[in-house]
């Protein structure tokens, strides 16, 4: 039996950048951070002494004959493409719900197939478990998905990730002392919003609009320049949150599907309250809320916002691991 704990992804700046119809053209940039909420896939060989041959434990109870049945897509099209022929059982947990923005799907994703490959023996790297995940989503279930949360899920930590017009990418870590990361994380609430929604829908319409936006994306691009030089020199964290409410701006200019009334209301209240700046995470419509707020003001502003669900967090480093591995005797 296996268990891998995958977290989820909260993306800073640069978000847009790296799909491919905007990277293969102009290369992208991405800021991000990986935290402590995860998701859990449980795998293991399942016995011969059953009436199915392969059971799925995610939102519903699968059970089958054969792969081709599977109704969950990744697991279904993770075990054609990896040629897994015998019988399988999953169980998927999450610490926090799908479509929300935090790159679920992804983590998803990459948990699986580091399950899977560590299954039948295989130890893979970091990048090779984010390229597997990219072609799983982009290649094989047609998914409307940059390669950034795939990345982020693989490698764990806060990086800054450069993606060249070939798709190729370097993972650099953003280093700052422990006191600095702290003060970081402390400018942060997360908030949910109560919107669950489908991410692939809504990137669909942000990516048929980027040939228009054209300025926009490139000044999105460009705030990641400006965001890492707030954190590794030591400047006021406040210009931070200035970039994080510019670059929410200029992705709501982008489609009108990002933003909702009820959103836009939620971050006007926010800011009213005292928020520097905040986003949407993931493709927009719903989720998870980042909100940039100085560490003194953040009591207001759960006052303001007190009916909405605030999720305490901290970074984590480690990227998708092996939480238990038990061979078959």
């Amino acid at each position: 039996m296996i268990i891998t704990a995958t977290p989820f992804r909260m993306s800073f700046l640069g978000g847009g950048t790296d799909y491919p119809a905007w990277f293969k053209r102009n290369g992208g940039a991405v800021l991000s951070v990986t935290i402590n909420k995860y998701c859990y896939l449980q795998c293991r060989n399942l016995p011969p002494f059953f009436e199915y041959k392969n059971r799925v434990v995610w939102s519903r109870i699968e059970t089958t004959k054969d792969t081709d049945s599977i109704e969950h897509p990744a697991v279904r099209e993770a075990m054609r493409y990896l040629g897994i022929t015998g019988g399988l059982e999953v169980h998927h947990f999450g610490d926090l719900p799908a479509r929300t923005g935090l790159g679920s799907s992804s983590s998803f994703a990459v948990g699986l197939l580091h399950a899977l490959f560590s299954l039948r023996g295989e130890i893979v790297s970091k990048r090779r478990l984010a390229d597997e995940a990219i072609h799983l989503e982009q290649a094989l279930l047609k998914e409307n998905v940059g390669i950034q949360d795939q990345i982020a899920a693989a490698f764990g930590g806060l990086n800054r990730v450069d993606i060249g017009q070939s798709g190729d990418y370097v993972v650099q870590p953003v280093l700052m002392s422990d006191a600095r990361r702290q003060e970081f994380e402390d400018h942060m609430i997360l908030l949910f919003t109560g919107i669950a929604r489908h991410a692939s829908v809504i990137a669909k319409k942000q990516i048929d609009a980027l040939p228009e936006k054209e300025a926009v994306v490139r000044r999105m691009q460009a705030l990641v320049d400006e965001g890492l030089e707030v954190l590794a020199n030591g400047n006021d964290l406040r210009a931070f949150g200035d970039l994080l409410d510019e670059s929410w701006q200029l992705k709501r200019s982008i489609s009108d599907a990002v933003s909702t009334a009820a959103v836009d209301e939620i971050y006007a209240r926010a800011r009213a309250a005292g928020a520097i700046g905040g986003k949407l995470l993931g493709a927009g419509g719903g989720g998870f809320m980042l909100l940039f707020v100085e560490p003194a003001r953040r009591a207001q502003i759960s006052a303001a916002l007190g009916e909405y669900l605030q999720i305490p967090f901290r970074f984590e480093r480690s990227g998708s691991r092996i939480v238990l591995f038990e061979p078959e005797e």
